[in-house]
């Protein structure tokens, strides 16, 4: 397979529509990690994302007969951006089926390149399942979106493009992956030219299909996948993509979200550039891989690979970066309930800015603070809470609790001590009509006790919710969570529930 894919690569038309992007010097992360860091602009594509390479080289390739009676594919993103974008140029019918969830920039962008979005379903199994009903009755040809041979040559064309633009030896090149077809061709490239070069692999800690199937030896389908990251929320990696990765792959790294936010702040900082969560998971890779190994003097791409993402979701990233940088600490803080309290707090706090503080009178001996302040690096925090913690302070960090970080900084707090049958959960609504009224319905009678619900700007909304279920219910109620088809977690032992809530 690996000379037939340089072939491919070698011969890829790709240039008809996509951009050969520049290769540009990250000063300020350079700087900042002490090794030269370079960007590969994928995102300046007239897609604003590599997507368009692989859907073209593939559509240019197919037969007349094929071209005539058009293509189809099932995308809520950037392939299905790609596909009508190459439509319109080839000249060939587009049909890309994408989920009534999937936002309207999305689905506008398609229908403005001139494909025919269809909307069907909640999901993208079940556009999916409908692109593969349009196929048999009319004989249209799907485009895999990153498991088809012509697909990853023509995103392998960017590995050319950096070959090219950075003739000396590179140290290593981070790639986000997803189904793989990115890596999987820019790795075949990079390993036929440059073997000693490393090529990384980087994925959302919520999705990682192809690091569990290099781990497994096999391709795994994921039983769940997280969606923050949605360009590259894959549930199993591509048939094809993962016997390349076996191959060219030399190490996997998984991101958090708290990370992929950080790493977009860091790329504005240098290029003015909003990329999309997928977008910046080489360049959350490539520092998650510097802090790790202590590198200095390297030399490293990262892809930039894509900057479609929704106006709304910012204000989540804006959030989430601080935390991603270790630049912000949030803790629980119990303070006497008297004179001079908060006084001692804020003078053990000192000069570092307060970027949260929530008081909430508990009883009348105590209170408790949700806080959070601004420092350097976990050091500074460490520090930060032992002083606290020297001051007599009962202090519990947060920082890496998630519940703290998305539900209980923007709720209004209060203790519930009646209610002894309470017990909370994490959901993950679809974004959709009907998707609470579908949780009511299956209530059975239990009351909702508390319910927290915050838009981040994705196909799922995040809700909190307690419900007073009697221990005589708990196997009645554990069957109808497991029914709801909704993802859960309980957080009834979460020390920010019992410190705030309960």
């Amino acid at each position: 397979m690996k000379n037939d894919l340089i072939e491919r690569i070698l011969k890829a038309r790709v240039y008809d529509v996509a951009r050969e992007t520049p290769l540009e010097l990250a000063n300020s992360l350079s700087r900042r990690f002490e090794n030269t860091i370079y960007l590969k602009r994928e995102d300046l594509q007239p897609v604003f994302s590599f997507k368009l390479r692989g859907a073209f080289n593939c559509m240019q390739n197919l037969s007349d007969e094929a071209k005539a009676r058009g293509v189809i594919t099932a995308s809520a993103g950037n392939h299905a951006q790609g596909v009508a974008y190459a439509g319109r140029h080839l000249g060939i019918k587009t049909t890309i089926v994408m989920p009534t969830i999937t936002p309207d920039i999305k689905v506008n962008n398609v229908r403005a390149f001139g494909g025919n979005a269809v909307l069907v379903g909640n999901t993208f199994d079940e556009a999916y399942a409908h692109a593969m009903e349009l196929i048999e009755r009319d004989g249209l040809t799907f485009v895999h979106p990153f498991d088809d041979l012509d697909v990853i040559a023509g995103q392998g064309t960017i590995g050319m493009e950096i070959t090219r633009q950075h003739p000396d030896k590179l140290d290593a090149i981070f790639i986000c992956v997803g189904g793989g077809g990115l890596m999987a061709g820019i790795g075949s490239w990079i390993k036929y030219l440059s073997p000693e070069t490393k090529i990384i692999g980087v994925e959302h800690e919520e999705a990682p299909s192809m690091t569990t199937a290099l781990k497994a030896g096999k391709r795994v389908m994921l039983d769940q996948i997280g969606t923050f990251a949605d360009g590259a929320a894959v549930k199993i990696a591509g048939e094809n993509t993962f016997e390349i990765a076996k191959d060219v792959v030399d190490e996997m790294i998984t991101v958090s979200t708290d990370e992929t936010c950080a790493a977009i702040k860091d790329v504005f900082e240098d290029t003015r550039t909003l990329l999309e969560p997928a977008g910046a998971l080489g360049v959350a890779g490539m520092k998650k891989y510097i802090e790790r190994t202590g590198c200095k003097s390297q030399k490293f791409v990262a892809i930039s690979s894509g900057a479609n993402i929704n106006f709304d979701r910012l204000r989540h990233v804006a959030e989430r970066a601080e935390l991603g940088e270790r630049r912000e600490a949030l803790f629980a803080i119990t303070i006497p309930e008297q004179p001079g309290s908060f006084r001692k707090f804020c003078e053990t706090v000192g000069n570092r800015a307060i970027t949260e503080f929530n008081y909430r009178y508990s009883d009348q001996h105590k209170a408790q603070v949700f806080v959070g302040a601004k420092v350097a690096g976990d050091t500074e925090k460490d520090e930060l809470l032992q002083q606290l913690t020297d001051s007599g302070t009962s202090v519990l960090d947060l920082t890496d609790n998630e519940l703290a970080k998305v539900h209980m900084r923007f709720m209004g707090g209060g203790h519930a001590p009646d209610l002894s049958d309470e017990v909370l959960f994490r959901f993950r609504f679809p974004e959709r009509p009907g998707a609470l009224l579908h949780f009511l319905n299956n209530m059975n009678g239990w009351n909702i006790s508390l319910f927290h619900y915050r838009n981040h700007g994705s196909d799922f909304g995040r809700v909190l919710i307690g419900m007073q279920v009697p221990e005589t219910d708990r196997v009645a109620f554990n069957e109808m969570l497991e029914k709801l088809g909704y993802e859960y977690s309980e957080e009834t032992q979460n020390p920010v529930y019992q410190h705030f809530l309960r």
